[in-house]
């Protein structure tokens, strides 16, 4: 079995990014690569993807979670891909008012193998018009 620092590892591989271990949580935090204004002025903080798991059994599963910046038009598609692997969309919401282009936040769960929820997730990416960035 692997160690949680090994799975983190490949967690984040899957993902594109790096992976960030504090205590038992395992977390790969990247961005979306669009352009977004907050009342007219730029920013680049309101785009995130973050996923990550915690809380492992000794089965190997664990509550796994996401979050990400997702664009208006991008959420049929996205929503699709996510639904059809069997993972639940917990929360479909803005965060910001006054954005241009209108962005949305999607929350996701599952309690599964941290690398197969790291596979959905990729795969789920895939379906957005850029995959997020380390």
């Amino acid at each position: 079995m692997h160690t949680f620092d090994t799975m983190c590892e490949q967690f984040a591989i899957i993902l594109n990014g790096e992976s960030k271990v504090n205590r038992e949580s395992c977390s790969v935090s990247l961005q979306r690569e669009f352009q977004v204004t907050v009342q007219g002025y730029p920013s680049s903080s309101v785009v995130p993807a973050v996923v990550g798991f915690e809380s492992m059994d000794k089965r190997g599963n664990a509550i796994c979670l996401a979050e990400i910046a997702v664009l208006q038009e991008e959420i049929p598609a996205f929503l699709f891909a996510l639904t059809q692997q069997g993972l639940i969309v917990s929360a479909l919401h803005n965060h910001w008012l006054f954005t241009n282009p209108v962005i949305m936040y999607v929350h996701i769960q599952s309690v599964e193998s941290p690398i197969h929820f790291a596979r959905k997730m990729s795969l789920a990416f895939s379906y957005l018009n850029s995959y997020p960035i380390a």
